[in-house]
């Protein structure tokens, strides 16, 4: 028996890539951390929309974060590295009375749309901000010719 999803339709042809984006999408839409923004930018001198996702990092440094881009979709990820010696015991001379801050890793992915570029990025005060450009596309209009094969 097949599924039948909302792009099943006899008129939305090619767009099962669409369908498993989706799918994929709303997976790891669960998981709520590191919590984040989107927000849209207004560009002043130019009428380019730009975006910019901020999450809350609180605790990670620059080395541990790694932001990739690939086929379009933009990972960022998070490794905190533990305070704990391979021993057990507490390096740098800290004893710990209660740790309530663990040491958390994370990896949040979003989907870019064709053409989007991601611009930079920057932490500061415990935020991470990764700003994005979606350039307008040139809407074209083809004129197909019709044949006769009589």
């Amino acid at each position: 028996m097949s599924r039948l999803t909302g792009f099943s339709s006899p008129l939305l042809l090619g767009f099962d890539d669409v369908e498993r984006l989706l799918d994929r999408v709303s997976k790891s839409a669960a998981d709520g951390y590191p919590p984040y923004n989107i927000e849209r930018i207004r560009g002043e001198e130019d009428e380019t929309d730009r975006l910019r996702i901020t999450l809350a990092v609180a605790g990670f440094s620059q080395d541990d974060l790694d932001i990739t881009v690939e086929e379009n979709e933009l990972t960022i990820s998070g490794r905190q590295t533990d305070d704990q010696q391979t021993d057990g015991t507490a390096d740098r001379g800290k004893d710990y009375l209660y740790r309530g801050i663990a040491a958390r890793q994370f990896k949040r992915t979003f989907v870019l749309a064709d053409g989007m570029t991601v611009m930079g990025a920057d932490l500061r005060d415990g935020l991470l901000s990764i700003d994005l450009v979606r350039p307008e596309l040139d809407k074209v209009v083809r004129k197909i010719a019709i044949t006769s094969n009589s």
